[in-house]
């Protein structure tokens, strides 16, 4: 299953683990397939790191799983953030998932088994998520990482994709 995230400086395409973190990837899915993201803004972005996303308020501190509640982590050790463009749900500490979530811009090593890694950033010969990657991490920021501009999610396609290709963008 993968996702495509139409930001300002163009689009992400995302493919979902959801065979490795079913519960991560129903959360997401369904946020993404009810509008939720839809217009909300890139609030924390930090080259050489990663750009966080998915909370409505657009401050970092906001959103919520289609439970209304926190949910648990689905750490595997099989998933590492070992590359750029790993996706991962942002939390505040063990089984705080909500809305939010982070792309890797290389690899984290400190970040694993304390991310649930749900996704990846791929490309085809039709888009060019690289250069969206590329792109948002160029943006200018300002206090607490914050881009200067704005820099929204403008919406999401959700495409059911059983051939997609596993290779991430390495």
């Amino acid at each position: 299953m993968s996702v495509t995230l139409h930001t300002d400086v163009g689009d992400l395409k995302l493919e979902i683990f959801c065979d490795q973190t079913p519960k991560t990837a129903e959360n997401f899915l369904a946020l993404c397939g009810s509008g939720y993201y839809d217009n909300t803004l890139i609030h924390r972005n930090i080259r050489g790191f990663m750009v966080q996303m998915g909370d409505p308020t657009g401050k970092g501190k906001g959103g919520t799983s289609i439970w209304g509640r926190k949910f648990e982590d689905e750490i595997r050790t099989t998933l590492k953030h070992d590359r750029r463009g790993v996706v991962s749900m942002a939390n505040s500490g063990p089984d705080t998932n909500g809305s939010q979530f982070f792309i890797t811009y290389d690899r984290q090593p400190s970040l694993d088994a304390k991310y649930t890694i749900f996704g990846c950033v791929v490309d085809d010969n039709q888009d060019s998520s690289s250069s969206t990657l590329d792109a948002l991490e160029s943006l200018e920021v300002g206090k607490k990482n914050r881009p200067l501009n704005d820099t929204k999610i403008l919406s999401v396609t959700i495409h059911a994709n059983p051939l997609a290709d596993p290779a991430c963008i390495q």
